[in-house]
């Protein structure tokens, strides 16, 4: 369906020091306090562009309402995180590109200190500040190239074992984040790039509807010659958290993940590679799914229940290709 497009008087005007592109779905509440820590936070100029992927939660009207200088594209479908993004990005005036998630909140003033930083670093292709996920709390953003080894790693929870440079390589294991780190991935919550790095490195790949499409994203800026840096200059925090997300994660969206992991080494290591990522996860489920049955017949009132779930439903899509309505 077609998107309407919402432009605010004046949207034509000097070239803003940054664009906040945003996508959103159904969460109308976290999306208006973020507009809001973005005006309250940022000194630079800027402008903000939001793709809303048809929520039904009144999203649209209350951008309407509450924020007429929001630039707001309203899909009548959802598109998907990446073709969201890309819409923002054909849209964007500034000098630099910041992706932002809606669940997100700025605070002191961080959209204005890591544009700082990234000025003063022109080698740097794509930049992320810290993420709280609690008021003390530090979360673990960015990770290293999710490849088959590293997706071997997770699946089989060796990653767990110790925070050595081996073991541990997929996440950063033992790593505090809290000093600069060139990283392979950015995570997609904050992710703030030079205009003219976007241009060159070109759109999200929008074969990824969501999950993946950040890492496919700096793969491209670091194989353009640019670096992606974690840089601990500023902070927002992030409304979920990482809670209990697998407890509330539907299988379809699982198994979305699923699909999206096989996408990106396929994309970059080949059908070897996609062949070896998909036995590897296929194992990793159908022992996941087999451990957590058991454990639900033990464990009453635990979330063991909805982990074997989401596990028996990723083993039928690998086995069968069978998706979840």
């Amino acid at each position: 369906m077609a998107a309407a497009e919402h432009t605010p008087d004046g949207a034509g005007g000097s070239q803003p020091d940054v664009s906040v592109v945003i996508g959103s779905w159904n969460g109308r509440d976290l999306l208006s306090d973020c507009l809001r820590s973005i005006e309250e936070q940022t000194r630079r100029t800027h402008e903000v562009i939001v793709i809303d992927n048809d929520s039904d939660d009144g999203t649209a009207e209350m951008l309407r309402a509450e924020f007429p200088q929001v630039r707001l594209i309203a899909n009548g479908d959802n598109r998907g995180f990446a073709a969201a993004n890309n819409q923002g990005l054909a849209l964007v005036r500034g000098r630099n590109v910041l992706l932002l998630n809606p669940d997100t909140v700025v605070l002191d003033g961080a959209i204005d200190r890591t544009l700082e930083w990234l000025e003063h670093h022109p080698d740097v292709g794509c930049v992320g500040c810290q993420v709280l996920a609690s008021e003390v709390g530090v979360q673990r953003t960015c990770f290293s190239d999710p490849g088959p080894l590293n997706l071997f790693l997770v699946a089989t929870g060796l990653h767990r074992i110790t925070a050595g440079r081996v073991l541990g390589r997929p996440h950063y294991r033992g790593w505090d984040r809290g000093d600069e780190r060139d990283v392979d991935v950015v995570s997609g919550m904050f992710m703030l790039l030079p205009r003219q790095v976007t241009d060159e490195v070109g759109p999200m790949d929008e074969t990824f509807f969501i999950y993946s499409e950040e890492a496919d994203w700096c793969r491209r800026v670091r194989d353009s010659g640019y670096r992606c840096v974690f840089a601990p200059v500023a902070q927002i925090r992030h409304r979920d958290g990482g809670g209990n997300s697998t407890r509330l994660m539907k299988p379809r969206m699982y198994v979305e993940l699923q699909r999206s992991r096989l996408m990106y080494v396929r994309k970059h290591y080949g059908p070897a590679g996609s062949a070896a990522a998909r036995a590897t996860l296929l194992i990793s489920e159908v022992a996941r799914g087999a451990a957590f049955g058991l454990a639900s017949l033990a464990a009453r009132g635990s979330n063991a229940r909805a982990r074997a779930r989401l596990a028996w439903a990723a083993a039928r899509f690998h086995l069968t290709g069978w998706e979840p309505a």
